[in-house]
C-alpha cells in the first residue's frame, strides 16, 4: 500500500504540472522544452463536418501518445511484456511452486564406509560426469582388491598349468586323471576371480577401474577410491569435511542440473476434468514478476488432496538461464485445448478512450514513449483478456501501469481543450 500511494502521489503531480503547463496559454509553451508529460494528437475522429474546425476539432481530436521523461517514468510501475496467445475461456489459472526435476538430481556417496582423503568440489562448482568430488580412502575396499589381486594370480597360474597338462596329455604324457584335476583347479581360480570381480563392482568399481589396479610398487594405498559425479550439473549440496568418516547409508554431495525444472500446479477442483499431460503453461513467481517461463504440462494426478480439494498437476518449464529456483512459488496459467490464438492481456491493461473505444498501450520508439492502440477485445476470464484485433500474440503491451498512463494522455487532453 505504501508502494502504490507513492505511485498515485507521483502521478498526481505529473497530472498537476501538467495542467498548468497547457491549460494557461498553450502559445507560451510554444518551441520550449520543458519537463512535463507530452502528447501528441496522432489522429482525430473523421467526419466532423462544419464544427470539425476551431474550438470544436480540439475537442473531438484525442492525443494518442505520451512522451515521458526518465525522471517521470522512474517513479511509475509500468511493465512492458510479450502478451502470450490463446482463448480467455480456455485458460486455468492455479498456483505453482518451483521444484528441481527429480530425474536430473544425484545423491552421492560412497558405497562402504570412507574416510574423507581430500575435498575436490565445493558449493556452486559445474561438474561433468565423472569428475572428482572427493578423494576417500576405505579399508574394506582396500582388502577387497588384495583378494582380487591374490584371486587374479592364482587363477592365471591354474590356467597355465591347464594348458600345459592339456598338450601333455594329448602326447599321453599324463594321465586323463591328472588333466582332470588341474582343469577342476583351474576352473575353481576362474570362479574366485568372477567373485572377487563381481564384490568390487557391488562397490561401484567399473571394469576399467577394476583392470586398472595395480599390484606394483606404486604408493597409492589399495584402499584409496575417487567418489566421482554420475551426472553433470552444479553442486547443490556438500556435507563433508576432510578426515570425516562417510557410512555407506550417506549421500553427502548433491548435484542438481536446472536448465529445466519441475512446477507443481495446484488446479481447483471445478477445472480438474480439464487438465492432461501436454498442455502449454506459462509460469510467473513472486521474486521475478516481470518474467514468463514456458513450458508444458507431463502427468497429472488421478486424485485430489482431500484437504484443499485441488487436484496436483506437473509441468516441465525451460531454465535455460537459471533464473528459477527450487521452493520459488507463483501462479502457472494453463492454456487448455482450443484453435483460437487471440491476444490474451491483463484485464487492467485495457483502458477506455475516444467514447468508449478500448485501447492497450505499446512501447513506442523511444524511451518513456507509449502509444494507445485501438483494439476489439473478446472475452475475459481469470482477469485475462482477448484481444481480437489491434495487436497480435507476442507483440510488446503495457500489462502494468496502464491507468497511470491513460491519466497522464486524459489529463493533458482536457488541459488542451480548455486553456484558451
Amino acid at each position: 500500500m505504501p508502494a502504490f500511494n507513492h505511485s498515485r502521489a507521483t502521478l498526481g503531480v505529473l497530472l498537476a504540472t501538467l495542467w498548468v503547463a497547457s491549460g494557461c496559454d498553450a502559445s507560451q509553451s510554444a518551441g520550449k522544452t520543458t519537463d512535463q508529460p507530452q502528447q501528441t494528437a496522432t489522429s482525430a475522429p473523421k467526419g466532423s463536418g462544419r464544427h470539425g474546425t476551431g474550438h470544436d476539432k480540439k475537442h473531438q481530436s484525442t492525443p494518442r501518445e505520451v512522451h515521458l521523461t526518465p525522471a517521470q517514468l522512474e517513479p511509475l510501475s509500468i511493465r512492458v511484456t510479450a502478451v502470450p496467445g490463446g482463448a480467455a475461456a480456455d485458460t486455468v489459472k492455479a498456483p505453482a511452486n518451483v521444484r528441481f526435476d527429480a530425474d536430473r538430481v544425484a545423491r552421492v556417496g560412497p558405497r562402504l564406509e570412507s574416510k574423507v582423503v581430500a575435498v575436490e568440489a565445493d558449493l556452486g562448482d559445474r561438474v561433468e560426469v565423472g569428475d572428482t568430488l572427493a578423494m576417500l580412502d576405505s579399508v574394506a575396499l582396500g582388502k577387497a582388491k588384495a583378494r582380487y589381486l591374490t584371486a587374479t594370480a592364482h587363477y592365471r597360474n591354474t590356467r597355465a598349468a591347464y594348458r600345459r597338462k592339456r598338450d601333455l596329455a594329448g602326447d599321453r604324457i599324463i594321465s586323463q586323471a591328472a588333466l582332470d584335476a588341474s582343469r577342476a583347479r583351474y576352473q575353481s581360480a576362474r570362479a574366485s576371480r568372477h567373485a572377487a570381480r563381481a564384490e568390487l563392482k557391488l562397490y561401484g568399481l567399473t571394469a576399467a577401474q577394476i583392470e586398472a589396479i595395480d599390484p606394483g610398487d606404486d604408493d597409492t594405498p589399495l584402499s584409496r577410491f575417487a567418489l566421482t559425479a554420475p551426472i553433470a550439473g552444479t553442486v547443490q549440496r556438500r556435507d563433508v569435511v576432510t578426515g570425516q568418516t562417510v557410512a555407506s547409508s550417506e549421500t553427502p554431495f548433491q548435484i542438481v542440473d536446472s536448465s529445466r525444472m519441475w512446477v507443481m500446479l495446484h488446479v481447483a477442483e471445478n477445472n480438474a476434468a480439464r487438465m492432461r499431460p501436454g498442455l502449454p503453461v506459462t509460469l510467473r513467481v513472486r521474486a521475478l514478476p516481470n518474467r514468463r517461463f514456458a513450458g508444458k504440462t507431463d502427468w497429472v494426478s488421478r486424485a485430489l488432496d482431500h484437504d484443499a480439494r485441488t487436484l496436483t498437476v506437473r509441468a516441465v518449464v525451460s531454465n535455460a538461464d537459471g533464473r528459477l529456483s527450487d521452493g520459488m512459488f507463483g501462479t502457472a496459467t494453463v492454456q487448455t485445448a482450443s484453435e483460437k490464438d487471440y491476444a490474451l492481456v491483463p484485464a487492467d491493461a485495457v483502458q477506455t478512450l475516444d467514447r468508449d473505444q478500448p485501447v492497450v498501450f505499446v512501447p513506442g520508439d523511444e524511451s518513456g514513449h507509449f502509444r494507445a492502440v485501438a483494439v476489439t477485445t473478446g472475452d475475459e476470464n481469470n482477469g485475462r483478456v482477448e484481444i481480437r484485433q489491434g495487436i497480435d500474440p507476442g507483440d510488446p503491451v503495457v500489462t502494468a501501469g496502464a491507468f497511470d498512463l491513460m491519466s497522464v494522455l486524459t489529463s493533458g487532453s482536457r488541459s488542451a481543450a480548455h486553456g484558451h
